[in-house]
């Protein structure tokens, strides 16, 4: 796994998902629907669950929430809080490799505002750099947009595609199904640049879409069992969406707040810790 560790096409009104006995059910597009509301100024705030779990008491459990803003092909930039908590073995086992950085994620949240390629940090995590330097922001380069559900980028309209085409049950709004990572792997730039692409046959991806009256994902559940090393990870997400269709823009900080991590290096780690990035 590269962090710290779904094809036909989707006919036009997927399911008949309610009915009506004098005429014709509404028939919903959920990826037409989602392509609706990206573009520049549009967003949506989500709030969202992961669990990492590794075998022998050693997982990592994680909560963000905040606001994605939309681009002409799907998130674009995100203002997120990112909290990071470890199982008792694994605690003891983080505090042994990075103390101090262990110890900083237990104070607080991770604040980040990030867009494609670059994230701006501030928290616990990197006060002292930021005290020394007179900055607010600490910027990271090659840093990935952290994405809504940990698994399963439903806000990319192929992603979201492919979920549906692998569909095995509809009923009151709610989507099940599941993938194999590889297939996952081959259409989401997002799963794949977090858990690889040399998964085989192995591994499965199941999950949940709950759509609301417009065919808008409104939350998603997903759990998958993937290849790791010579043995198996658990990995467990949830997220909720609200407000689509809210009009608001990520303002990135002025460059005048901003310190570069190279700059601060002996003071902050070199890459943001989480499994979210």
């Amino acid at each position: 796994m590269k962090r710290t560790i779904v094809g036909v096409a989707v006919a036009v009104g997927l399911a008949q998902l309610t009915a009506a006995p004098a005429h014709a059910a509404p028939k919903l597009d959920p990826v037409n629907a989602l392509k609706a509301e990206l573009g520049q100024g549009k967003a949506v705030n989500f709030r969202s669950t992961a669990k990492v779990t590794y075998g022998r008491g050693l997982s990592a459990t994680s909560d963000v929430e905040g606001t994605i803003g939309f681009g002409p092909r799907g998130a674009a930039a995100s203002d997120v809080a990112h909290t990071l908590r470890y199982s008792e073995d694994m605690l003891r086992q983080m505090r042994k490799q990075r103390p101090e950085e262990t110890e900083a994620l237990r104070e607080g949240p991770i604040q980040a505002i990030s867009t494609r390629g670059v994230s701006y940090v501030s928290g616990p995590l990197v006060d002292e750099a930021l005290l020394s330097s007179g900055a607010d922001w600490v910027r990271y380069r090659r840093a990935d947009l952290p994405p809504s559900n940990l698994l399963l980028d439903v806000l990319d309209p192929a992603t979201l595609k492919t979920l549906l085409s692998h569909r095995t049950s509809v009923r009151d709004g709610a989507v099940k199904g599941s993938v194999k990572p590889a297939k996952l792997a081959a259409v989401s730039s997002a799963f794949a640049s977090r858990f690889g692409t040399r998964f085989g046959r192995r591994g499965t991806v199941s999950y949940t879409l709950r759509l609301g009256p417009t065919g808008l994902v409104e939350r998603v559940s997903a759990k998958a069992v993937l290849p790791y090393a010579d043995a198996t990870v658990g990995v467990e997400s949830d997220t909720r969406f609200t407000a689509w269709g809210r009009e608001a823009t990520v303002n990135l900080p002025l460059e005048g707040d901003v310190v570069d991590r190279e700059q601060v290096a002996d003071a902050v780690p070199a890459r943001i810790p989480g499994i979210w990035y």
